[in-house]
């Protein structure tokens, strides 16, 4: 797979904007090094060949949200090869093919990234501010890569402009990839645009939000706090206001190109579609046109933990609706994600960083930061909160959380915790980040308590792919992640 990694030749992508629709799209390309990084069309091109392969539908367009989702606790599965998942217990060899395909997805896009990295400095034709805006998109990409791999593999060959014609690189600690990661990122802030040339490219404030899951995701909580922070004095963004369970689709609909409270979506479109709505749909249920695997599903008996603590008041709780197809009949599918118009490849968008991630990251980490719940970190939360419950996220409600109700950490981590966890539902498996991130006594915990199943060691990290131990002559066999 190495082998295949570091070809110096991008397998491209051309941006492509309609009339309609000023979105990024892609269209495939080849293109030879020697001859293009010249202007800056040239870059912008080349920095379009590292979204591709995250868009896949092995990687975020299906397999890796999917995974994750399922480790959640917070949903079923229909049945089929993926069951397993739901045992805890690692993966099986059909589970194990599919994340040797992420693997390959990711270090594409990291491969795609290096190549602008190091050749976008020489463009004889581009001005010095649009090498080092593209250079920064490059390295944004490459740290969102880098970022959504380590916490699932624990160590990671670095691939970086300067080494990415060896065949043989040696995995990093996990410190030595968040170096990278951050690094990267401090250099996205300080040179990406304030604003989007086009709907799906990244900006400093998304460098921002990601800079603070990073150290949100770290334990470093007054880091996140203020990275977090600057994105929310910035008064760029806002929580879109929700009044019915229709309203959703202004946050999510199938024909939105952006919105106030977008920070950084992967953008699909028609021709490029997020396939991983088509696990969510059944092809009766009217919300994709007659498609849909109806993957993942809630049922409210044997997820009674979850549906019952969910307060029936909340709108995203009536996302769900009861949906009989064979398991009985208390299945119930989500319509947050659909599209009514097309079939196959919806144009729905990934959700990667949304201005509610933000305020709710925010919220734990200055409560971590002062040790105890504080009136800043609880109207964050409220704001989220209210939003859902149709109210006004900047007014005061009845529906509010009191801070004199979680007057220790501990309650208010876990109130936390479970809100990420409506909010954030099917959304790119953000769910098992925190609970990793949490530590594995918190995670086994939460999952025990819900399904009632112990978590194997070996569940926690994914296996190097066989590929990539076979050809990589720098990893050993026996540094295989536990259990594989």
């Amino acid at each position: 797979m190495k082998k295949i990694i570091l070809i110096g030749i991008i397998a491209g992508i051309v941006i492509g904007i309609t009339s309609c629709e000023d979105v990024l799209q892609e269209e495939p390309k080849t293109i030879v090094v020697e001859q293009f990084y010249n202007t800056a069309g040239d870059l912008e091109t080349a920095v379009n060949a590292i979204f591709n392969p995250l868009q896949s539908s092995n990687c975020f367009g299906a397999l890796y949200t999917w995974q994750l989702e399922v480790y959640s606790g917070m949903h079923l599965i229909r049945g089929g090869s993926y069951l397993p998942l739901l045992e805890f217990n690692g993966l099986d060899n059909t589970n194990i093919n599919r994340i040797s395909s992420i693997w390959k997805q990711f270090y594409l896009a990291i491969r795609n990234a290096n190549l602008v990295i190091e050749n976008a400095p020489n463009a004889n034709n581009a001005s010095e501010t649009d090498i080092a805006k593209y250079t920064a998109e490059a390295r944004f990409m490459r740290a969102l890569s880098y970022f959504y791999m380590i916490p699932m593999w624990g160590k990671l060959p670095l691939i970086t402009e300067e080494n990415y014609r060896d065949l043989n690189i040696p995995l990093s600690s996990k410190s030595n990839v968040y170096a990278l990661i951050i690094n990267d990122l401090i250099y996205a802030e300080q040179n990406l645009p304030d604003n989007p040339s086009v709907a799906g490219r990244p900006t400093k404030w998304a460098a921002k939000a990601v800079l603070a899951h990073v150290y949100f995701t770290r334990g470093e909580h007054n880091n996140a706090m203020t990275k977090a922070n600057e994105v929310i004095n910035s008064n760029k963004f806002e929580l879109i206001g929700i009044e019915t369970v229709e309203d959703f689709q202004k946050l999510y609909g199938a024909n939105l190109i952006t919105s106030s409270e977008e920070i950084f979506y992967i953008k699909y479109g028609v021709e490029y579609g997020w396939y991983f709505v088509e696990f969510l749909r059944h092809p009766s249920d009217g919300l994709y046109n007659g498609g849909g695997l109806y993957g993942l599903h809630l049922d409210t008996v044997i997820q009674s933990k979850v549906w019952n603590r969910w307060d029936r008041n909340d709108l995203r709780k009536q996302l769900y609706f009861p949906f009989e197809f064979g398991l009985g009949p208390n299945t119930m599918l989500s319509k947050k994600f659909y599209d009514t118009e097309r079939l196959g490849n919806s144009a729905t968008d990934f959700p990667l960083y949304r201005y509610a991630d933000i305020l709710l990251l925010y919220a734990e980490a200055a409560a971590r930061v002062s040790n105890s719940p504080t009136e800043d970190a609880m109207e964050k939360l409220n704001m989220v909160h209210r939003r859902a419950y149709g109210k006004n996220p900047l007014q005061a409600s009845a529906i509010d959380f009191q801070l004199a109700d979680y007057s220790d950490l501990s309650s208010f981590l876990d109130l936390i915790l479970m809100e990420r966890g409506y909010e954030n539902d099917f959304e790119g498996g953000k769910r098992w980040f925190d609970l990793i991130r949490l530590g594995r006594e918190k995670t086994r915990e939460v999952i025990k308590d819900i399904t009632g199943k112990d978590i194997a060691d070996k569940h926690f990290l994914w296996p190097f792919p066989s590929n990539e131990l076979e050809l990589n002559d720098s990893i050993n066999d026996n540094e295989q992640n536990p259990g594989y």
